[in-house]
């Protein structure tokens, strides 16, 4: 089982530069919170999916496609419970639904579902090298850079080791497909034993590694992998700079793509 999210591709995205994906991955956040009216959301979410596609990310997209629709739904559902407008549709008590409410669950769906995309597409495109020695460059201190690699490199593997553990379990004949999802969901805490035992082995295995290797985060490092921005890279952040300027114009300066005011 596959369990990283980089997909070795030479396409024009994974060229670029770690600083310029990065960069462009904030930028895209914060394209994301500029509006909360579905219809401004779903050409973001688009230009999203075509780079994804650009990129050749679709088969994380696949792996995590539950998870995707699974934000898209329950903010759609829960969120216009807790959001009032002037268009009322129904209501019960305390409980009130508008117009203005579905359309903001809708939208805050899609932006939470474009978040994560954001986020495949980056991981998919970048290696974890890469993405430390960008940090490194970007001025963050190198005991910082690398917890945070280091921490990527976990995740997966810790996904690797549950999903290992879940495996075992269901060949020694645990049932995790009958009754409820509520039973369903309890028999999975037991797993979580082994899977935290794991996790504090890996981790004083990893410490002790480092430590024989006498690791030192303040000694002054050399990389082999020496990133150089290119022409492209500046023309890719220039873009998105204007992208960004242009899209706080339509909000702040003409009010364009709220639906309910005094939200992000």
């Amino acid at each position: 089982m596959n369990i990283f999210l980089f997909l070795d591709e030479n396409t024009r995205i994974h060229r670029l530069d770690p600083r310029t994906k990065l960069v462009s991955a904030l930028i895209l956040f914060l394209l994301c919170l500029c509006f909360n009216h579905p219809f401004y959301m779903v050409f973001i979410s688009g230009g999203v999916f075509l780079t994804a596609l650009w990129a050749k990310a679709l088969p994380n997209f696949w792996k995590l496609r539950f998870i995707l629709l699974l934000l898209l739904l329950f903010s759609f559902v829960l969120w216009p419970f807790f959001v009032s407008g002037p268009t009322q549709w129904w209501v019960w008590g305390p409980f009130q639904l508008s117009r203005e409410s579905v359309l903001y669950g809708l939208a805050m769906g899609l932006r939470l579902a474009t978040f994560v995309g954001i986020g495949l597409i980056f991981l998919s495109t970048t290696r974890n090298e890469e993405l430390t020695n960008g940090l490194i460059r970007m001025g963050v201190p190198y005991p910082l850079a690398f917890a945070f690699s280091t921490a990527l490199r976990l995740v997966p593997t810790f996904a690797g080791a549950g999903a290992t553990i879940i495996q075992a379990q269901v060949s020694r004949g645990l049932d995790l497909e009958s009754g409820s999802i509520f039973k369903r969901l309890g028999k999975f805490i037991p797993q979580a034993v082994p899977l935290f035992i794991y996790a504090i082995h890996h981790a004083n295995t990893l410490a002790m590694a480092l430590e024989s290797k006498g690791f030192n985060p303040q000694a002054k490092r050399t990389f082999y992998y020496e990133p150089r921005m290119k022409r492209v890279d500046y023309g890719v952040l220039i873009f998105f700079v204007f992208l960004l300027l242009a899209m706080l114009y339509m909000r702040l300066g003409l009010g364009l793509g709220v639906v309910v005011s005094g939200r992000l």
